[in-house]
């Protein structure tokens, strides 16, 4: 699984830069079309839900998509043998 953010639907009010228990957004830096500035993913690899998704069979965390109010937080199926990078922290 990867998150992904639907850059039409969200309206840049960065609530995913304050709920998520592991900081994978960040404030954007670049507006986009529409002159609205979306969140951007800082290391995408530490969300639980991502790594976790498939061993537990249900979602782990997903504070971001509850919290979303424009619903523009989702999950995407990653290719078969698409390299993941897994980070590791103590």
């Amino acid at each position: 699984m990867k998150l992904a953010i639907d850059e039409i639907r969200c309206k840049g009010c960065n609530l995913c830069t304050k709920v998520c228990p592991y900081h994978i957004f960040q404030a954007g830096k670049k507006p986009n079309r529409k002159g609205i500035v979306l969140p951007e993913l800082d290391r995408p690899e530490r969300c639980a839900n991502c790594r976790l998704q498939y061993l537990y069979g249900r979602t782990l965390c997903g504070v971001c998509q509850l919290t979303c109010p424009d619903q523009a937080i989702h999950w995407i199926e990653e290719e078969p043998y698409e390299p993941t990078k897994v980070a590791i922290e103590y």
